[in-house]
């Protein structure tokens, strides 16, 4: 490696995994340097859990390379156990103990770390810690199995869908706190199904579907991928299935037409040629726009180009 170029925190080589007849992780290639917070995006099935379960330990591949701050599972379970942080999806701590309960025993799988107390007022959970924990709040809870994560001082924090169920003011709680981690130089990586939370948290993106990564970059370049600075989004009632999409297609300053689920949508560069473009051509049509709405070009426009499907389909 070339000197001054950045060490990778993970670095995944030819991985994969099959459960039964399903390719759940094909030949993926991966690298994140350390320090950066990197997010793995994906519709469900595309084998983005599967893979972060490979990275923690959770699951054996079939074949390929993991290596997570320079070692591997098989050699070096142990010292990786020390050196990570895991937020699952889902956390099943015990009800009955309090919260300062919980992280006591947590610290005590490590042999470094800070004490739980500092965790517990990190988290903002002072008020909270001797409440027991089947008596908080989904968005107490996320922040609490956070706090579990972060109890051993991790070198690299694996967090899987930490914000699912929570509430706006719970999310954006937690994103200071991920913030906070990323500030002092560690390394994270982050599957979500909100883009917003790729977009504010993650350095780089991968975009992942069907067991392989088809997209990395900066969210802006991602972005910029798609050739278009904006989305028109518009719908004709029961008319929709007789437009001509390939006329659509042709018009001024259109980069790209896709039909979904009774709308159209539209990638265009300018707004000011397009939408005047689209409604002259619907008149030429004889089709009646029955709504509107346009909006600046975002990380889930780019995966919805790529997959076909939105982030949140089931």
């Amino acid at each position: 490696m070339p000197e001054g170029a950045p060490c990778a925190a993970l670095h995944i080589r030819q991985l994969r995994k099959t459960y039964k007849d399903v390719v759940a992780v094909d030949g993926l290639d991966l690298d994140v340097p350390a320090g950066e917070c990197f997010g793995l995006l994906g519709p469900n099935g595309a084998g983005k859990t599967t893979t972060i379960e490979i990275c923690e330990g959770l699951t054996v591949a079939d074949s390929g390379l993991v290596e997570v701050l320079g070692l591997e599972w098989d050699q070096h379970a142990q010292e990786l156990r020390q050196r990570l942080g895991i937020q699952l999806q889902e956390t099943q701590l015990s009800e009955k103990l309090t919260v300062l309960e919980t992280l006591r025993l947590f610290r005590s799988f490590y042999r470094q770390g800070p004490e739980p107390v500092e965790v517990i007022a990190l988290v903002q959970l002072d008020e909270k810690r001797n409440a027991r924990v089947g008596g908080l709040s989904g968005g107490q809870k996320q922040r609490l199995a956070l706090a579990c994560a972060l109890v051993g001082d991790p070198d690299f924090l694996f967090l899987d869908e930490p914000t699912t169920g929570l509430d706006p003011q719970a999310r954006r709680q937690l994103w200071e706190l991920i913030e906070q981690f990323k500030l002092a130089g560690r390394t994270i990586l982050l599957t979500t199904h909100y883009m917003d939370e790729a977009e504010r948290l993650c350095d780089r993106v991968g975009i992942m579907d069907h067991g392989k990564v088809i997209a990395l970059g900066t969210p802006r370049e991602l972005v910029a991928s798609l050739g278009a600075e904006h989305v028109v989004e518009f719908s004709a009632g029961g008319a929709a299935g007789a437009l001509d999409l390939g006329a659509l297609s042709r018009l001024e300053g259109v980069r790209g037409v896709s039909p979904e689920n009774g709308t159209v949508l539209l990638r265009v560069g300018e707004l000011h040629q397009a939408v005047p473009a689209l409604l002259g051509e619907l008149t030429r049509q004889g089709v009646a726009l029955t709504e509107l709405r346009t909006h600046s070009a975002t990380l889930e426009d780019v995966f919805v180009g790529l997959t076909g499907r939105h982030l949140r389909d089931e």
